[in-house]
């Protein structure tokens, strides 16, 4: 087993690197306090191909896998951007991946170019108000009329459609008491935005204000079967290949913040003292700080795992039960280290100015998002240790 970068990923590893010091903590604190999408640095990853690390090279991406673009996501997160280097990259990968495995052709050379090149931006449709994470109880409906799909429902927490070009949208094409297995029914659809017919009101929220979350109502949205993404009633399978590259993005995040308010707290420590010795020499502040980095570094190696099962094309239940259990614990491991980040710094850990209240702010949504830890653990108690499913009642 060989735990080195190859050469690609080492060059990878140092782009971002050097891409996240132009655009440190006080970049995104200004865009997360002015509620600003961050153009700047979206057009520099862009140039990078950074949206485009899993798309092959004949659609203009940069033709590498999973396991380079958790390389990414994490240098950018660690080395000063925190979540806002990977919050709009996990967008594009999630329709990145769902193009990739179930898209047309002519869908593939229509999206993915723009996409790798940052030109197009991407969202999700998929959480609904009564559905929660109960998927396969949506509410959206798409009605096949002659050759076209009318399309009316409600969205919830729809992040980057102000800005996005592209959404991936789930919604029912056959009715709950007509298909055959639970997991039939609901179809993916490509959709280009804006479009008159999608209407959203932003949902105001803790942290992360340099990526907006919106309510989103679809009303008599007309799409052609051009528009439909792989194949019709299969789309909740076909969404399970795109979950799976989430949660390692997430876990790949969580590690890069935990690792920044780590090195932060860390310098901080050094400096300050306390009496007559810097904070940093004693243990109660050493300790916690020592426990949850051993904690992330295990995090990193088991997302690396799931990386690289999806790579070698494993089964998606086997990828699927390694990416939940690297969430589980980066998103834990991740949530005591900046816990015990903002303790060192004390009073100043509150203030604005020292960044680590920010990432506190953003750690703690990956507990409940993209997928709660609770289903999470769900998952794993059911399909890595065979007990009896906790859900789906």
């Amino acid at each position: 087993m060989d735990f080195r970068l190859t050469d690609d990923q080492l060059k990878i590893a140092d782009s971002a690197r050097k891409i996240a010091q132009k655009f440190g903590p006080e970049y995104w604190m200004e865009k997360d306090r002015n509620r600003e999408f961050p153009e700047e640095f979206w057009n520099t990853i862009g140039k990078a191909r950074f949206p485009g690390i899993i798309i092959p090279e004949k659609y203009g991406g940069l033709g590498k896998g999973l396991s380079e673009l958790i390389i990414a996501v994490e240098e950018l997160d660690e080395n000063g951007c925190g979540y806002g280097g990977s919050a709009h990259l996990l967008l594009s990968t999630i329709c990145t991946t769902a193009i990739l495995r179930h898209g047309s052709e002519e869908q593939k050379k229509k999206y993915l170019p723009k996409i790798a090149r940052g030109e197009i931006k991407c969202c999700l449709a998929l959480t609904e108000p009564d559905a929660g994470s109960n998927t396969l109880n949506i509410k959206t409906r798409a009605d096949k009329k002659n050759d076209r799909w009318i399309v009316n429902g409600n969205k919830i927490f729809i992040s980057d459609i102000d800005q996005a070009g592209l959404m991936l949208l789930i919604a029912r094409t056959t009715p709950q008491e007509k298909i055959e297995k639970k997991g039939l029914g609901l179809s993916l659809f490509l959709v280009e935005l804006p479009d008159d017919s999608i209407q959203y009101h932003m949902i105001p929220k803790h942290g992360m204000n340099y990526s907006k979350t919106f309510q989103v109502h679809i009303q008599n949205l007309q799409l052609s079967k051009d528009n439909l993404l792989g194949e019709e009633g299969k789309g909740w399978y076909h969404v399970l290949n795109s979950l799976n590259p989430e949660r390692m993005v997430i876990a790949a995040s969580a590690i890069g913040i935990a690792k920044l308010a780590i090195k932060t707290a860390v310098e901080y420590s050094k400096q300050r003292k306390v009496f007559e010795d810097p904070i940093g020499s004693y243990q109660g502040l050493q300790f916690p700080l020592a426990n949850a980095y051993a904690k992330i570094e295990a995090a990193r190696i088991l997302n690396q795992k799931a990386a690289w099962l999806y790579d070698t094309g494993a089964h998606y239940r086997e990828v699927g039960a390694t990416a939940n259990m690297a969430k589980v614990v980066a998103v834990d491991a991740a949530i005591e280290a900046v816990y015990h980040a903002m303790q060192i710094f004390g009073g100043y850990g509150y203030a604005v100015q020292y960044h680590v209240e920010r990432w506190w702010r953003e750690v703690n949504l990956f507990r409940l998002a993209p997928v709660t830890q609770q289903l999470a653990l769900a998952f794993i108690g059911e399909h890595v240790l065979g007990m009896p499913p906790s859900y789906r009642r």
